[in-house]
């Protein structure tokens, strides 16, 4: 029995290199949070000015708070609960609070991978149609059952298949997206987009709705605050330079979101499409662009095929977070947790799939998975990733986590806990000044 703040490790399995944590943890999180919501988040926000405040967020606020978690995560070698449970009392009840906000999310993951798989189906059959016609009946619904029966069936394979999937997606998406930019750098969009995203409007920066949705699109885009880097950093070899990893993965991350954008918006102007289209901003867009292209029906496949393939990881890395907590903390054997996850996501997921059909399931005026999405994927992650770093860097010791990092100096252990334990009084502070 360990004492609190002293992380307990024990026997896991593991990733067969630090290379092949690095391109599993990366293609967990590029799927949907970078292709998918990084693109409609910038037509939503300003275009350059909210790319200008991610990376600034990025920079100063999440990478140290990714490579804590992934320490967090090696030093425990267990699930999200049983990692924050040795934390102290209150880390147990937050461990599940952060399964559950995985869980919420993965759900509505589900239904947007359904919605690829559509479109990959629809253009191997050369009948893409828009957004609108796709969700007209109850396309929403069966696809996402499904993607996740999919999902399922490969997560019974374990930590091996994962990996194996991950090392051939990764070169031949990155490979996909840049064929993309080129065919949008002919189109007649490309010099406004290249405005769009480059010319920022300072005078947006001082909007805090702006800040909130950078933060919380950065702490999307490397899955920091949903379990994710402690369940994958669990599973690490123990000669991983972690600070190293985690800024290959950042890196990574950043830069497909940023050429997603310059692969969509081209084609937005160029069809006199709005940006701030929202979460179906891709699959509006594109279908039309294929179809009037020369090359459009094969470039259509191949982008449709590799944007389910994308988007499936993340719901395989979200599920994972789930099923991990519940084998442990539950005592359930690893099939016996997947099917129970699953069981889960079919009740969570139906109201987000609901949402885009003939029901029209809505929350606050919007489509239930578009307010799930802003509010957890935004409010929640932020509140989460804040919460679980204070709590690492004010209970646990410092030179634990220094070993866990892989690493010889202390520069990487300061500036960790100089953003754990300084950031939520930055978020209170925030907070207040925004409601006086």
């Amino acid at each position: 029995m360990t004492k609190p703040g002293e992380l307990e490790s024990k026997d896991r399995a593991q990733w067969s290199s630090e290379r092949a944590f690095v391109f599993s943890m990366a293609a967990a999180a590029v799927g949907l949070g970078n292709l998918w919501r990084f693109p409609y988040m910038v037509g939503e926000n300003g275009g350059a000015a909210f790319i200008l405040a991610y990376l600034i967020a990025l920079i100063i606020i999440v990478m140290p708070i990714m490579m804590l978690e992934v320490s967090a995560g090696r030093l425990a070698q267990g699930s999200t609960v049983h990692t924050f449970a040795q934390v102290n009392r209150f880390g147990k009840f937050f461990g599940w609070c952060v399964v559950a906000l995985t869980a919420g999310i993965t759900s509505y993951y589900l239904v947007i991978t359904g919605w690829t798989l559509g479109y990959a189906i629809d253009a191997w059959r050369g009948n893409l149609r828009d957004f609108d016609a796709f969700t007209g009946g109850y396309n929403s619904l069966w696809y996402f059952l499904v993607v996740a029966v999919l999902v399922v069936g490969l997560l019974i394979k374990g930590v091996k298949a994962i990996e194996q999937f991950s090392n051939y997606l990764m070169p031949v998406l990155i490979l996909t997206i840049v064929t993309l930019i080129v065919v949008a750098s002919r189109m007649p969009g490309w010099a406004e987009a290249r405005q769009f995203l480059l010319q920022a409007d300072f005078s947006r920066l001082t909007d805090t709705r702006l800040w909130m949705f950078a933060i919380g699109q950065a702490f999307y885009s490397v899955a920091v605050g949903q379990g994710y880097l402690t369940t994958y950093g669990s599973y690490i070899p123990r000669d991983t330079h972690v600070p190293r990893a985690c800024l290959i993965v950042g890196a990574t991350e950043t830069c497909i979101a940023i050429m997603a954008g310059w692969m969509i918006f081209p084609f937005v102007f160029s069809y006199g499409l709005d940006p701030g289209e929202g979460s179906q901003l891709a699959f509006s867009t594109l279908p039309m662009v294929f179809q009037d292209m020369a090359w459009g029906a094969p470039l259509g496949i191949l982008f449709f095929t590799l944007f389910f393939l994308a988007a499936f990881s993340s719901c395989i890395a979200g599920m994972k977070v789930v099923i991990a907590a519940i084998a442990e903390e539950f005592d359930l054997g690893e099939r016996a947790a997947v099917f129970s996850v699953f069981g889960l996501m079919i009740v969570l997921g139906t109201p987000s799939a609901l949402s885009f059909t003939p029901v029209e399931l809505t929350v606050a005026g919007m489509p239930f998975l578009d307010f799930m999405d802003q509010f957890g994927g935004t409010n929640v992650v932020i509140a989460s990733g804040v919460i679980g770093a204070a709590l690492f860097c004010w209970f646990v010791p410092r030179e634990r986590v220094r070993g866990a990092l892989g690493v010889r100096t202390t520069w990487w252990e300061w500036r960790i806990y100089t953003v754990g334990r300084v950031l939520p009084f930055i978020v209170v502070a925030w907070l207040l000044w925004t409601l006086l």
